[in-house]
């Protein structure tokens, strides 16, 4: 009988021995130590980095992972080491039970190279099992200011010392005012909302080189011209007091975003001499707020001008214009506009007063009829007029007064190459827009250059 027992002990003693010897298969339970590494490092020369996470096999039985590998390859900025393998591929490792193995992963950048994206990204690609993991890279690629889920609880201003990098978001506290001075270039990753609860003060000049300018971080072919690389300027209720000029707004998902009017009665947002382009969703899209614009570009974006559930407007020498491109396909109105929205089966209307002076709604080879289009529901205050414009419909906007307005007429502009994406929305001569406007007291165009007071031309630029 002690035979037997002591026989079938070292039977359950070799059976939970070759358990742990034997590799798991099938669903397997694995972590690592991080899903993310941050370089937040300024390399102002060429640099190098380390870190590592750990893969934890948190089984108790053997675990092979088939391949530990970086995402960009051999053509990364980053290098891999897994456990004193390097990489970019590393494959067949074995980590016993309840036992991990490092990944350290090295970045080396040299910020003088041209076209280097301010954010660097990689990530670390796990296989085990038919299961898959990854471990995200980013690494800050030149020298910048970098700020990572920043708030602004006090007034500041930036200066075009250097430009300004925005990864996780930014938010101007209420009450607070951001003040961005003449030159400043901000870069902002896909992750970083830009909210404006107070007061955003964005003011450039003419020349080109003192024009503000906001676009995705991206700077490497061909990501630097894709729409929708940032989330866009939001400005909530309770900001007030806006001002935008000489400044370029690129590549966002929506450019400006307004909720609701000022509280003081202002308009909550002055917007001059700025271009707006490339906008995935929307280049400005206002719900019950308030602009006044002049001079200013919005092209070819998903919805160029989307003002909805009423408002204050006031819109002068506007061109808003839209062509298909690879990236956007150009199928709604270059300008919308309503004075309600439905929520819950519902239909809420508030007062909407909007006024169009001088300015061009165009596109052309596109499905859309009408680049104007015009809704009124319920009872409120509407006040809607279009003064000596250019407009492409098929049916006149409806609850509109139109004065001097000439429809169908392509404006004739400078360039349109949407194969090259080459677009120059100034005017050519005999363009009908050229002397086509009244005058509305504005002395200079989109370029800071002169207009005559009596007899200007439609749209953003002045013919010189």
């Amino acid at each position: 009988m002690k035979q037997i027992l002591v026989a079938i002990l070292l039977v359950l003693i070799t059976a939970s021995a070759c358990k742990k010897n034997s590799f798991i298969t099938g669903n397997a339970t694995v972590i690592t130590s991080s899903d993310s590494l941050h370089f937040d490092t300024l390399f102002t020369s060429t640099g190098s980095v380390t870190q590592f996470f750990r893969i934890y096999n948190q089984n108790d039985q053997k675990l092979r992972i088939s391949e530990v590998s970086l995402g960009g390859g051999a053509a990364s900025f980053f290098k891999i080491n897994v456990d004193g393998f390097p990489g970019p591929v590393v494959r067949d490792l074995e980590v016993e039970a309840n036992d991990s193995l490092y990944v350290f992963v090295t970045v080396k950048i040299d910020p003088t190279a041209a076209n280097l994206p301010f954010v660097v990204q990689d990530s670390v690609h796990i296989k085990y099992n038919d299961q898959e993991q990854w471990v995200q890279l980013d690494a800050w690629g030149q020298n910048a200011h970098f700020y990572r889920n920043r708030l602004i609880d006090a007034n500041e201003t930036w200066t075009n010392d250097k430009p300004y990098v925005i990864l996780g978001g930014l938010l101007v506290e209420e009450n607070v005012t951001l003040t961005i001075e003449k030159g400043t270039r901000i870069y902002v990753h896909a992750d970083a909302p830009l909210f404006v609860d107070g007061t955003l003060q964005a003011n450039g000049g003419a020349d080109e080189n003192e024009r503000i300018i906001f676009r995705g971080d991206r700077l490497d072919i061909p990501y630097r011209d894709y729409p929708a690389a940032w989330p866009g300027l939001i400005f909530r209720d309770a900001s007030i007091n806006n001002s935008i000029q000489y400044t370029t707004i690129q590549n966002a998902y929506q450019a400006i975003v307004l909720n609701n009017p000022a509280s003081n009665g202002q308009a909550k947002l002055q917007l001059k001499e700025s271009i707006i382009d490339n906008a995935y969703d929307a280049g400005i899209l206002a719900i019950s707020s308030s602009i006044n614009s002049e001079n200013c570009l919005i092209s070819n974006c998903g919805k160029n001008l989307i003002l909805v559930k009423g408002g204050q407007y006031t819109f002068n020498h506007l061109t808003a214009a839209s062509y298909t491109t690879s990236f956007i396909q150009h199928k709604d109105p270059v300008l919308g506009l309503t004075n309600f929205v439905k929520e819950n089966n519902n239909t809420i209307s508030v007062d909407l007063s909007a006024s169009f002076t001088n300015s061009i709604f165009w596109s052309e080879n596109s499905i859309v009829e009408n680049e104007v289009v015009v809704q009124k529901e319920g009872n409120s205050n509407f006040d809607v007029s279009f003064t000596n414009c250019i407009m492409k419909v098929k049916t006149n906007p409806a609850n509109s007064t139109l004065t001097g307005v000439l429809l169908n007429q392509s404006p004739e502009f400078e360039t349109i190459d949407t194969q090259k994406k080459n677009f120059n929305f100034r005017l050519k001569d005999g363009s009908p827009a050229i002397d086509a406007g009244i005058a509305s007291g504005i002395s200079i165009d989109l370029d800071g250059k002169p207009r005559p007071v009596a007899q200007p031309d439609l749209g953003c630029y002045e013919k010189q």
